[in-house]
């Protein structure tokens, strides 16, 4: 009876090391897929200078303070590159200023950036944890708060002008005060997320969830004019 009892711990001892080291295997396995995954992820960014071209670059983020014009950059980089342009606020703000429900903006976001390819340009905390990992690359107007705010300036002139002349046509000036208001906020927007951003992404952008981002610092409306000309040029059709 003792022999058996021993041979039956015996057989129980060798399935618990079996079974150890086969979870020590697998254990081991997922910690090399997620290492080769990673390790991909990286050699494809480091292949990748968006500075200098936008060949791999696939689904590019383009982030920027209110009034730094990344929307007119976004709607002219997609149609150089013959990509969709996504524009979030889009996706978020409708007429009147309305806006969407948390809910509804997700699942607008999710469905907008499915595609392979695109351009897209927003700095939304409520949809980046699904921009972010489906970009590859994110070009970051990093521009002086002055220009954002002379930007903005003649923007609200440009509404206000022109719903001011609806006005006097049709004499409902109920458009007027909410354009006069979203011009004030986005000059407060402006002031709040220039020092905000200036610490935030560069800390984001190291991030281990991050580092499959390739990223371009424009500082000036000019750099940005000269790096648009130089990573367009492969997108223009022959002369």
């Amino acid at each position: 009876m003792a022999r058996e009892e021993d041979m039956r711990d015996e057989r129980e001892a060798d399935q618990t090391q079996r079974g150890a080291e086969l979870d020590a295997r697998q254990g081991e396995t997922t910690v090399a897929t997620r290492a080769s995954a990673d390790h991909s992820a990286t050699n494809k960014k480091q292949q990748r200078d968006p500075l200098k071209t936008l060949t791999g670059c696939e689904r590019i983020l383009i982030l920027g303070r209110t009034g730094s014009g990344k929307t007119t950059l976004a709607r002219e980089l997609a149609a150089a590159l013959g990509v969709p342009h996504v524009e979030l606020d889009s996706l978020y703000f409708g007429p009147d200023f309305s806006r969407a429900p948390l809910s509804l903006l997700r699942e607008r976001t999710s469905a907008a950036i499915a595609g392979d390819r695109w351009v897209t340009d927003g700095n939304k905390r409520a949809v980046r944890d699904l921009v972010w990992p489906r970009a590859d690359t994110i070009i970051w107007l990093d521009y002086p708060v002055y220009m954002s705010l002379w930007r903005l300036v003649k923007r609200a002139r440009t509404r206000t002008s022109a719903l001011s002349a609806q006005a006097a046509q049709t004499g409902r000036r109920t458009g007027l005060p909410k354009q006069m208001l979203a011009a004030a906020r986005g000059v407060l927007t402006a002031l709040r997320s220039h020092r905000g951003q200036r610490r935030e992404y560069p800390s984001m952008f190291t991030k281990p969830a991050n580092q499959h981002l390739a990223v371009a610092r424009l500082r000036s409306p000019r750099a940005t004019r000269q790096w648009m000309a130089r990573v367009t040029e492969v997108a223009r059709p022959p002369a």
